[in-house]
């Protein structure tokens, strides 16, 4: 008589996995080949999931690091977290055929920064040092007219040349509750301080980090579907265990120890907006494997939203 499994709740939170902007930049590529055929070249993983790049990389689609990597008469697409000024000013100073896959809510960041600098102000930017979008921002503008700030420790220890003539503006990935520290200690200190228009982390963003919430007081442990270089996903990481639970992050169901299963009656799942669907359903498969499996989608908002293609591909 074969042995019953033991149970187990899933919880899995929603909204959860792609976002508008990746749904858009791998369409673009996706696009791209159907235009021009393979190889289309790839500055930067387009998004940043294994999966997902290995998926293009079958259909066509050649990964590179830098422009000079880029054949002469070869198209490319620019990565989903935006690029400095100098990348196609370069492409078109070598003729090359490029589609910019910017996420459009990072390029509206792109333009607030030009917009802020224009009326004369210095920029203080919250962001991870070293990230895509936080050297596609900087690029955009002249190194001395912006300022990172990672850490509330960082808005503490700024000493601005003119305090009184600042904006600030962040990258769209972060916590949403680590930015509103390092928010309120630059308005406490600098009360003239330009906010943005409208808040810079994506929607996206602070609906997963809302829907983890959601989950994680109910479960024993969190699993975060994601890349280790994807900061969405790694907030959400962070968000599990500020809600004081184990959370892990994993990139596919392999990763998956069931050792961590151990004690644990109830699991919460969701995914970084870099990570598709498919890789959701392979997770819960494997959990299905050793336990029975009772799942509850817990859905604390609706997305619908959805951006278009750059004018040329529009049509294909």
């Amino acid at each position: 008589m074969s042995q019953q499994k033991p149970v187990i709740e899933l919880l899995i939170a929603a909204p959860r996995g792609f976002c508008a902007g990746v749904d858009r930049a791998i369409k673009i590529v996706e696009v791209a080949l159907e235009r021009f055929g393979a190889p289309v070249y790839v500055r930067h993983e387009i998004v940043h999931n294994r999966f997902v790049v290995d998926s293009l990389r079958d259909k066509g689609a050649v990964f590179v690091e830098e422009l000079d990597q880029v054949p002469e008469d070869a198209p490319v697409v620019f990565s989903a977290h935006g690029v400095p000024k100098a990348v196609p000013r370069k492409a078109e100073e070598r003729g090359l055929t490029y589609v910019d896959a910017t996420c459009p809510l990072v390029s509206k960041v792109h333009r607030q920064a030009e917009r802020l600098i224009g009326s004369g102000k210095h920029i203080l930017f919250i962001g991870h040092r070293g990230h895509p979008e936080v050297i596609g921002t900087f690029g955009q503008v002249d190194a001395g007219d912006i300022t990172l700030i990672e850490t509330v420790a960082d808005a503490e220890a700024l000493t601005p040349a003119d305090p009184h003539n600042l904006a600030f503006l962040t990258q769209t990935t972060l916590s949403v509750d680590d930015t509103a520290a390092v928010v309120n200690v630059l308005r406490r200190r600098f009360p003239d301080i330009v906010a943005p228009r409208a808040d810079d982390i994506c929607y996206a963003t602070s609906n997963r980090q809302t829907a983890v919430k959601a989950i994680a007081s109910a479960c024993d442990l969190v699993l975060v579907i994601g890349a280790p270089n994807s900061s969405n996903s790694l907030r959400l990481v962070e968000v599990a265990e500020r809600e004081g639970k184990d959370a892990k992050l994993i990139q596919r169901a392999s990763d998956l120890d069931f050792a961590w299963l151990e004690g644990v009656g109830t699991l919460g799942i969701s995914a970084g907006a870099s990570a598709p669907e498919i890789l959701v359903r392979e997770v819960v498969d494997r959990v299905a494997e050793r336990f029975d499996v009772i799942e509850r989608e817990v859905e604390t908002a609706r997305e619908n939203i959805a951006f278009k293609l750059p004018r040329g591909l529009e049509a294909a």
